[in-house]
């Protein structure tokens, strides 16, 4: 790199009155006699031979085999490129006499130069500025560093890097790593990535009833289809049921009308769709809630108390977790065999979607344990206990909305306990309003099931609960057939059950 500026004096305006220079101090030269102001300095007869890392200005290089330049007065020749020398002197020629310089007039504001030295073997020769001839006016001769041969490149870029400074005070000083942030590109799979993908699908719900005082909340859903469904929980739609309005707000800020399809409370499921849906929607791919594996990793996207396209991330920290939620309105609870996890899930995130680490949608954020209540919606923060509705089962029930508005339940045809906790679910003696436990040609009736009979497993999972088993039943369709287990008498025994249906919400 040049550094034909490094140190250079400006030459003087010929046309105008010469400055005196501040003479430069050479580091490592000896001590100069001051000039006399009216008598010059005669020339030595000799250069004083002291080697030093660097020539002093105005030294005459002694080694025979470097070549030696003369720069012209006004302009030194670069360091490193000796061949653009006016008047190169070749390696086989003896080096020149001194030529003596005189000194400037004191009055013309002169200075006497340092006494030359010889350069160190290997240095690149210091080139002789010629000594100002018939002249009165204070031209100096430059003042030329030569770079050291191991460390010529890394001066340069220091230099370069000061001028920069010098020339331009309002520069920065500070490293750029050469890429942007923006310019990055996020690989297959990271958080990044995956939320960059996703949002532009994941809208923020705004719910207000009908009634005078316009009450509502906010909630979120993503793009089922490219008909502009939505899909969310019945909870964040319930107020604007029954004559309110819905209006949803994509992550570019767009914002569209929508109306109810579909609600199933018992699972904490609706269908939304939008009044005047934009021809480039992209639905999120649906993932297989049953093959996710307890550590997977998870992302969660929602508005947590209205702050929309949230991004949080977290693990699978259990599976067939089963959850009994409500709105804290209604009075009636929807029941999951949820997804746990640990990521970050506040209220505003409900109906958002939980993806897997490829951004497939493995649930629905329904709920969180909050510390000093149970499960639901209540404004209590996150304590890294969320519930997600496994997304293959509220595959079957936005199907179902959609089709038809109404959703179907898989029933087993009894009513059981749900007070009683941890030896089963218990067949109440007797039914609502009266009526018999066990329905009479139902589904456990056929299967020989009858009051007090307790269940202890459907499937292959245990039953602790009433809860826990109609969270179970509802991740199968009417007509599956289930095997259960039940006590009776305090003897174990099994049956096979053919789930029947119920068409609604009761």
């Amino acid at each position: 790199m040049s550094t034909e500026n490094e140190g250079t004096a400006v030459p003087a305006d010929r046309s105008a009155p010469s400055v005196p220079p501040t003479p430069p101090a050479p580091p490592a030269a000896p001590p100069t006699p001051a000039a006399s102001a009216e008598t010059p300095e005669p020339p030595r007869s000799e250069p004083q031979a002291e080697p030093q890392a660097q020539p002093q200005a105005g030294s005459e290089p002694q080694a025979p085999t470097q070549p030696l330049p003369q720069a012209p007065a006004a302009e030194p020749a670069p360091a490193h490129a000796p061949a653009h020398a006016p008047t190169p002197v070749h390696a086989h020629m003896p080096p020149p006499s001194p030529a003596p310089a005189p000194v400037p007039d004191a009055a013309a504001g002169g200075w006497p130069p340092a006494p030359p030295v010889t350069p160190s073997w290997g240095m690149p020769a210091q080139p002789v500025p010629e000594a100002p001839r018939r002249r009165t006016g204070g031209l100096v001769a430059a003042v030329l560093v030569a770079a050291l041969v191991a460390g010529g490149v890394g001066g340069g870029i220091g230099y370069w890097a000061a001028s920069q400074r010098d020339d331009d005070p309002t520069a920065s000083t500070t490293v750029s790593s050469g890429d942007s942030p923006a310019s990055f590109k996020r690989d297959p799979g990271t958080v990044a990535a995956v939320a960059a993908k996703a949002l532009p699908s994941v809208v923020t719900i705004q719910a207000k009833s009908g009634g005078t005082d316009g009450e509502g909340g906010t909630g979120t859903g993503f793009v089922y289809d490219k008909e502009g469904h939505i899909v969310t929980n019945n909870h964040v739609v319930a107020s604007a049921a029954d004559g309110g309005t819905l209006s949803v707000t994509f992550s570019n800020g767009k914002t569209y009308d929508a109306e109810v399809v579909g609600r199933a409370e018992g699972y904490d499921v609706a269908v939304i769709k939008l009044k005047n849906a934009p021809s480039n929607l992209a639905p999120l791919a649906l993932g297989d809630s049953d093959r996710v594996a307890v550590g997977d990793s998870t992302i969660a996207i929602g508005a947590p108390f209205g702050l929309s396209n949230t991004v949080t991330t977290g693990i699978i920290s259990a599976k067939n977790r089963p959850v009994a939620s409500g709105d804290g309105s209604s009075g009636k609870n929807s029941y999951m065999s949820a997804l746990q996890t640990d990521a970050s899930i506040n209220p505003g995130n409900s109906g958002g979607p939980l993806l897997d680490a490829s951004g497939a949608v493995i649930g629905i954020n329904s709920a969180i344990q909050s510390a000093g209540s149970g499960y639901g919606q209540s404004q209590a923060g996150s304590i890294g206990l969320g519930f997600a509705i496994p997304v293959n089962q509220a595959k079957n029930v936005a199907e179902q909305l959609i089709k038809t508005g109404k959703p179907v339940y898989p029933v087993i045809g009894a009513t059981v306990n749900m007070q009683d906790k941890g030896e089963g679910a218990t067949i109440a003696q007797q039914g609502t309003s009266g009526t018999p436990s066990v329905t009479p040609n139902g589904p456990a009736a056929k299967a020989g099931l009858k009051a007090g009979d307790v269940i202890t497993a459907f499937g292959d999972h245990a039953i602790d609960s009433g809860p826990t088993l109609i969270s179970e039943i509802w991740t199968h369709k009417p007509g599956d057939s289930v095997k259960i287990t039940y006590e009776r008498a305090g003897k174990t025994a099994t049956a096979t059950v053919t789930l029947g249906e119920r068409t609604g919400d009761s």
